[in-house]
């Protein structure tokens, strides 16, 4: 057996083993869908009022950036879970047996997609009880929650790394979210860029979420009639959160793995 066929089977036993922790606490769970829905309350009915989105009503304009902020928000869950397992000992377990090295973080990342997954489905049955809706094709609708679960698996990687560095979970947390709210709110996800000051116009208009969001949007029929900003990534959304996707990927999956061995040999 390959590498990475030994890697990609090993790690589906492990992402069961968390799955299942999932269904024995479901708070776990539960947690992860607080936060859009708060979100969705908060800016959907109190802040959405003095917000003008021309050519969509806001609650439609914001679901787009809620599915983001939630995925942001837990792959927090991604960091703090992996430092929880180095602290408590688990994976000293189970590198005692015959796994892959990588191992515990495709099965870690493998079932928060499938956390990522059931979150989504959660936001969107939300979003559709408050007024929102998709405006396109289900091709459409499809590419666009495939592109926010493809990003979602890359930032696990990108936090996964960050539980590694500092196995410590209650660190962990607070430097994850030090990452995610500024990403969230430095974005188009919940007003749009052109109200946002000139400086913070251009940070915000070069932000992956900002493309992700955009991208959606445009998916899902959520854009109005915003004219997007003549920067490439949101002239271009789709293409853009790829070429975001890949490059984290790349760039955090060795990380994470050498990050792992380093954490385990301490």
């Amino acid at each position: 057996m390959s590498t990475l066929s030994r890697a990609l089977s090993d790690g589906t036993v492990i992402a069961r083993r968390n799955l299942l922790m999932i269904l024995r606490v479901p708070e776990l769970l539960v947690n992860s869908a607080v936060a859009p829905i708060m979100m969705t309350l908060l800016f959907g009915f109190i802040i959405g009022g003095a917000i003008d989105t021309p050519g969509v009503g806001y609650r439609e304009y914001l679901m787009p950036g809620i599915f983001v902020q939630a995925l942001l928000m837990g792959a927090v869950t991604t960091g703090t879970a992996m430092a929880s397992d180095i602290r408590s000992g688990i994976v000293d377990r189970l590198r005692s047996m015959p796994i892959s090295r990588s191992a515990v973080l495709v099965g870690r990342t493998t079932s928060d997609l499938a956390n990522n997954s059931l979150v989504i489905l959660v936001t969107a049955v939300l979003g559709l009880l408050v007024g929102w809706r998709i405006n396109t094709s289900s091709g459409d609708a499809l590419l666009g929650f495939a592109l926010l679960l493809a990003f979602a698996y890359a930032l696990s990687w990108v936090m996964a790394t960050i539980g590694l560095a500092m196995p410590v979970p209650e660190v962990v947390s607070n430097a994850s979210f030090t990452v995610a709210i500024p990403l969230g709110f430095l974005s188009n996800a919940y007003v749009p860029l052109e109200s946002l000051p000139g400086p913070l116009q251009v940070v915000a208009t070069w932000n992956p979420i900002s493309a992700l969001v955009q991208a959606t949007r445009e998916l899902f029929g959520n854009a109005g009639a915003e004219v997007p900003p003549t920067a490439w990534p949101l002239q271009n959304p789709v293409l853009a959160t790829v070429l975001w996707t890949a490059l984290l990927l790349v760039i955090f999956v060795p990380l994470a793995v050498r990050q792992y061995w380093r954490a385990v040999s301490r």
